[in-house]
């Protein structure tokens, strides 16, 4: 068997790199909905703070 074959064998048998694909949608994914929850409650603390700065 060529080295050749031997590196295609070893890389159609080797599933670390999907499961590092699979790793990286999750991330991805917890990070927009990290993102999306920052913005809404963001939104709503601000308002808060600009009411009770107004009630001042």
């Amino acid at each position: 068997m060529s080295k050749s074959e031997q590196l295609v064998s070893r890389f159609v048998r080797e599933e670390s790199g999907a499961t590092m694909v699979e790793y990286g949608i999750m991330v991805a994914l917890i990070a927009a909905v990290a993102i999306a929850v920052i913005k809404v409650v963001g939104a709503k603390v601000n308002n808060g703070f600009a009411n009770v700065n107004s009630a001042f």
